[in-house]
């Protein structure tokens, strides 16, 4: 996935939390079979997990699994790409004196500081994306090239239009208290913005269902386009103890973007929800769906929402420290060189900004990792909450990660050092062979979580 720059994928970024992912960051592909999905009203059993030929194994046939390879090795370059790449940007603009221009146009416009940040953050905000469109535009060709996405060029534009502006928007806000933090207290700015962005980042959590997620999709109740998977959820969710009613199971419009098929959590308090994509609808079998909402029930059952946005903080916590000890030794040095007077000029936040983005890349590894560790937990744990209600629960949780598998070209065999570096969730053949070995019922074994 491409690293955003916005905030050097510190602030902006790190306000706007990416929703738990049922399929483990699955780029689109069709179906190497068509699914049979049961019409809306039938049973469980309309097409049973026995009638199926059965997985024993993540695989693929040779000619996908050439594609999946040769695409696994292009999104690993990419991702090592867009971060030397977005850091070579960063520097360019300090390089070209952009920043300190932006700042002077600012303070002509107005004297006071917050509009001064609405002037200064949009227009490097833009500067920046249009250095990276390349990377951008290439991304997306790769996408349609191997049949990942099926979003039109200029939907595309559109949808990027709209991502900027939300980054301005946001981000003007933070580089305002930043700065305003940062001239009232040389010495413990980061800690004084790190405690403002505690609330942010837990309102943002609350309203991102509500308010951003409806600016790139459609939503719709799930109930009114199969209740027949919401039936068999709601036994889902009884069993798991949690207060999800079926008005709150949202049927998301994937298709007209992309054909891959997903599911996924998001929200907090009143505002979590269950959100199955319409590809997910259309190309899954009911068990294999219950089996997908499953691993997200484990999501909020163990807790994952809130430690996962406690984790988020403490990463904030160490990326503004590091950048606090590291941005007045860069300054002296290079500051004259790019016309900054200080770390309150607001030119001084590609500075800033290419500093976090390196921290952030190293930590990378680590934050991937605690994701991944709390993804295989969600496994274990929606395999545990279907028993007793699906017939064959790992085989349909199998199912459903061979069917989501060929639709994304996911590698069988991926790249060891691409999963430490890039991968936030388990390789799914490591997923399947788990699920179908995993058997705490057995003679003198207990479930993990449900008990």
């Amino acid at each position: 996935m491409k690293r955003k720059w916005l905030l050097a994928g510190a602030l902006a970024l790190l306000v706007l939390p990416a929703p738990s992912n049922a399929s483990g960051s699955l780029s689109p592909q069709p179906p190497l079979i068509a699914q049979t999905r049961p019409a809306a009203g039938n049973t469980l059993a309309v097409r049973p997990i026995e009638s199926q030929q059965k997985v024993t194994a993540y695989t693929l046939p040779p000619d996908l699994y050439q594609k999946a390879r040769t695409l696994g090795r292009i999104h690993f370059t990419l991702n090592l790409l867009n971060f030397f790449y977005g850091s070579f940007v960063l520097w360019l603009v300090l390089e070209l004196k952009l920043a300190p221009k932006f700042r002077d146009w600012a303070h002509r416009v107005s004297s006071n500081r917050f509009v001064q940040a609405f002037v200064f953050t949009p227009a490097l905000i833009l500067m920046i994306a249009v250095f990276e469109s390349p990377t951008t535009i290439y991304e997306h060709i790769v996408s349609r090239n191997y049949g990942l996405s099926v979003e039109g060029w200029g939907a595309f534009a559109w949808d990027w239009t709209k991502g900027i502006f939300l980054f301005m928007v946001i981000g003007s806000i933070l580089v305002w208290i930043l700065y305003s933090v940062a001239r009232r207290s040389s010495r413990h700015w980061w800690f004084y913005f790190w405690l403002i962005s505690v609330p942010l980042i837990v309102f943002m959590s609350f309203v991102e269902p509500f308010v951003v997620e409806p600016m790139f999709f459609t939503f719709a109740p799930l109930q009114q386009k199969d209740p027949a998977v919401v039936s068999e959820l709601e036994k889902v969710v009884a069993r798991a103890g949690l207060g999800i009613s079926a008005d709150r199971m949202f049927w998301m419009k994937a298709s007209d973007k992309t054909p891959t098929m997903n599911a996924y959590v998001s929200g907090l308090g009143g505002s979590k929800r269950i959100v199955v994509w319409d590809t997910t609808v259309d190309k899954e079998t009911t068990p294999e769906i219950v089996s997908v909402i499953g691993h997200e029930m484990g999501h909020y059952v163990l807790g994952h929402v809130w430690k996962g946005l406690i984790f988020t903080l403490g990463v904030l916590f160490v990326l503004l420290y590091l950048g606090y000890r590291s941005i007045g030794w860069v300054l002296a040095r290079w500051a004259p060189r790019w016309g900054i007077s200080g770390f309150g000029d607001w030119a001084s936040l590609p500075v800033l900004l290419l500093l976090l983005s390196i921290f952030s890349f190293l930590f990378d590894p680590i934050s991937n990792a605690y994701s991944r560790h709390i993804e295989h937990q969600a496994d274990v744990y929606g395999l545990e909450v279907t028993h007793g209600i699906l017939p064959h629960p790992a085989q349909a949780a199998a199912d459903s990660f061979q069917v989501e598998g060929e639709s994304a070209l996911a590698d069988p065999t991926p790249n060891r050092l691409d999963v430490f570096l890039f991968y936030d969730h388990p390789p799914i053949s490591d997923r399947v062979r788990f699920l179908l070995n995993y058997d705490p019922w057995a003679p003198g074994k207990r479930p993990e979580f449900v008990k």
